[in-house]
């Protein structure tokens, strides 16, 4: 999975913490808002981190989150609820009807 180190006090991982049954997605992510465009990274300490240019004020980066990850993951906006982390850069969302070989893609990197 990842590697930890004590003399740090940090842990390195490369797996997106996520779980996927039934067609739906629920996937832990980092946003980063005021970013210069809004796009998907990758993976940053287990989680699946989002650059939005949106900032966080009025919900504005949280609506351009789920824009971003309904048009990567292929559903429409209305597929992707936010379950956790209104106002927090980590947040648990819910994607829904999304199809696993493109859920597997994605979270391993394959980010166009």
């Amino acid at each position: 999975m990842g590697r930890c180190s004590r003399v740090a006090a940090s842990c390195e991982s490369d797996v997106i913490e996520h779980s996927f049954s039934e067609g739906n997605l629920l996937v832990a992510v980092q946003i980063v808002p005021r970013a210069s465009k809004s796009e998907i990274v990758g993976e940053f300490n287990g989680l699946l981190r989002v650059r939005v240019a949106a900032p966080p004020v009025e919900g504005a980066a949280n609506k351009e989150l789920v824009r971003v990850l309904a048009k990567r993951f292929k559903v429409a906006r209305s597929a992707v609820t936010l379950l956790s982390g209104e106002s927090s850069r980590v947040k648990r969302l819910r994607i829904e009807k999304v199809d696993l070989k493109l859920v597997n893609e994605i979270l391993a990197g394959d980010n166009r």
